[in-house]
């Protein structure tokens, strides 16, 4: 059975450039207009061990413009091409989210200790869905629907863009906004899950922008990287939103309802599984869901569980990819996955988990 993520449709392309600024305290926004040339790339940093990424480190260029740092990431591999990349605006935050965060900090452990233990592990279908349940009802509307009439994701026939990159985890509330935006705007993005414990994407965030805080947006299509939920929610209206602002309520509802699902959930997607397997899988796993689907939130936290990075592709309530997804699963049912390293197209959420957890263990030999 052939994956569609081998077709031209769904093919992920290099992501050759980053670019990151760290603007002087009190600053909120820069723009580089000047030409660097160098061999950089993202894609080589996510096989990298922990060796490696000291020598990758120690090959940064740090440049000052304006008083403003900007770190151009060079590739430790030299591939032998130079590439020639004029600088975009990158929106870097003043507003915090410290406090916030800090409280997410405390509860954590707290979480962990009344969880629902090794997540592998048979669970009680009725709290599942009862809990995941109360999750969706908690932070409806948001994160259900698309609210553009055309997609900016990867349907058929389409030449798609670079795929935006989302470092998160499933169960942070912040990361939980962000996630909510890309769902209204039928947004297809390439996700690296983050969960305490990580070993590898929480160290390729800080090698990135500098710091380990999350969510963290990389946009290849305009050499932006930024953290904050809030800006970058506004940034992805700005920029592929057809001229919206954010959804009434998106931005202020997180600090009163979005720790619900963490909540409820007990910690699901915080924490890596200790039987996770230590290396990627080769190729990125595909899942069609959308946000505030209850099924399809219990697959991203195993998924995040797991630090299996997957290209997400949103379709949300009136999304016009919802044909695209019929068209490969013959239906319209989320979530569904796709394995092109196996060949694998699931769909409900129970053998979806328990393909997850079978296939990738660090128990199981491929």
């Amino acid at each position: 059975m052939t994956s569609i993520a081998s077709s031209h449709a769904l093919s992920t392309p290099q992501f050759s450039h980053r670019f990151h600024f760290n603007p002087p305290i009190h600053s909120q926004c820069f723009t580089c207009a000047s030409h660097f040339k160098a061999n950089y790339s993202f894609g080589s940093l996510r096989n990298l061990n922990s060796r490696e990424r000291r020598s990758w480190n120690s090959r940064e260029k740090v440049l000052h413009m304006n008083g403003v740092r900007v770190f151009c990431i060079k590739e430790e591999r030299d591939l032998g091409q130079g590439i020639q990349f004029q600088g975009k605006s990158s929106v870097v935050s003043k507003n915090a989210e410290n406090p916030s965060s800090n409280f997410l900090t405390l509860l954590c452990p707290l979480l962990k200790l009344f969880g629902g233990g090794d997540p592998s592990l048979q669970r009680n279908e009725f709290l599942e869905v009862a809990t995941s349940s109360l999750s969706t009802a908690a932070r409806f509307p948001w994160g259900s629907k698309s609210v553009l009439e055309s997609s900016h994701g990867f349907e058929t026939g389409q030449k798609p863009p670079q795929y935006l990159k989302l470092f998160e985890f499933e169960a942070c509330p912040f990361c939980r906004r962000v996630r909510e935006a890309m769902t209204e705007l039928n947004l297809a993005v390439e996700v690296y899950p983050c969960p305490k414990g990580s070993l590898r994407h929480r160290q390729m965030v800080k090698t990135l922008g500098g710091k380990e805080q999350f969510p963290y947006l990389v946009d290849p299509n305009t050499g932006v990287s930024m953290y904050e939920s809030g800006d970058i929610v506004k940034y992805l209206y700005r920029q592929y939103g057809q001229g919206r602002n954010p959804s009434f309520g998106l931005l202020e509802s997180t600090l009163f309802t979005g720790w619900m699902p963490t909540i409820l959930r007990a910690g699901r997607g915080m924490t890596i599984w200790e039987k996770a397997k230590p290396e990627p899988a080769s190729r990125m796993l595909e899942l069609f869901s959308y946000e505030n689907n209850l099924y399809a939130r219990i697959v991203r936290e195993a998924l995040c569980e797991m630090e299996l990075p997957y290209i997400l592709h949103n379709v949300g309530e009136g999304s016009p990819k919802s044909e695209f997804l019929f068209q490969v699963s013959g239906s319209k049912q989320i979530p569904f996955l796709v394995d092109p390293n196996t060949g694998a197209k699931l769909g409900d959420y129970k053998n979806i988990l328990s393909y997850l957890f079978q296939t990738y263990s660090s128990a199981c030999e491929n």
